[in-house]
């Protein structure tokens, strides 16, 4: 099996032959082509083509291993070495025109995150990371930003569009966090938004419930970038269906504060709410 540096190489050939694609096919804005699959959540056949693309690319670099994709393989068990690919992560962006949307593609080992890229396919901006490696923007090395008092503080989430039974625990989250920081953003992407925390720009983020394909990437990277991803109970998390909550040391350990005690007694991402893997 290839080296991490290597793994982070094929994914990297992988995202760019799917964000190549992308960029050339015609958006399809016709809702009657959106397949939904839940509340508020939607497929159409470019996320299957690029997920193919990737796949092709992925297996044809390393044999035998598996590709766990958003669209094509959900519920495909772990090899040795897996692939968590999503191949649009922030569909109803891309399908909108709107230009927070990307390529996200993730190498797992035994369990352990050895590779992880992001492709923001507007600007063609690649987000990188191997571990032990770093974590880089193109060739730019990143570093989770140093800010430690809430109120100078950028924090990125996520709505839990897709679970309503978790706005009850969100809403006083959002308002506490609202009130206490310089300001809140919501891009739609959470690969993206995990990027953003590894390159400083954003100084937190967190969201309540995440798929492995939405988060595998970022939190390689956020992680080789300096900083912390943990779900609600501070326990380190790799790529599973957890809530998130990721930032530079400070404010990620002022977020879980903050979130705890804004939340009630059962929170999404504890053991007791947690969705099986």
């Amino acid at each position: 099996m290839n080296s991490s540096l290597n793994l982070t190489q094929l994914a990297t050939t992988a995202a760019a032959r799917a964000s190549d694609y992308l960029r050339q096919v015609e958006r399809p804005v016709d809702p009657a082509v959106w397949t939904p699959k839940g509340q508020h959540d939607f497929v159409t056949i470019c996320d299957r083509e690029a997920e193919s693309i990737i796949a092709e690319v992925l297996l044809r670099g390393e044999p035998g291993s598996v590709v766990m994709g958003e669209e094509l393989s959900p519920e495909r068990q772990r090899g040795k070495l897996t692939w968590i690919v999503d191949p649009i992560d922030g569909t109803t962006n891309f399908i909108h025109g709107f230009p927070a949307y990307a390529v996200s593609i993730a190498a797992e080992v035994d369990g352990v995150l050895e590779a992880g890229v992001v492709l923001h396919v507007g600007p063609n901006r690649l987000y990188h990371a191997a571990r032990g490696h770093g974590a880089w923007c193109d060739d730019m090395r990143l570093g989770v930003s140093a800010i430690d008092s809430p109120g100078f503080a950028l924090i990125g989430t996520g709505f839990p569009f897709k679970h309503p039974e978790h706005l009850a625990a969100y809403q006083p989250q959002f308002a506490r966090i609202a009130m206490a920081t310089s300001g809140i953003r919501r891009a739609g992407s959470a690969a993206l938004d995990l990027c953003w925390v590894a390159a400083g720009m954003f100084d937190g983020f967190w969201e309540l419930m995440l798929a492995p394909w939405d988060m595998a990437a970022g939190v390689l990277l956020t992680r080789e970038a300096g900083g912390r991803v943990t779900d609600l109970s501070g326990r380190d998390i790799g790529a599973a269906h957890a809530a998130v909550v990721a930032g530079n040391p400070s404010i990620h350990a002022w977020l879980l504060e903050t979130l705890a005690s804004a939340a009630g007694p059962t929170r999404p991402g504890s053991e007791s709410s947690a969705r099986p893997q």
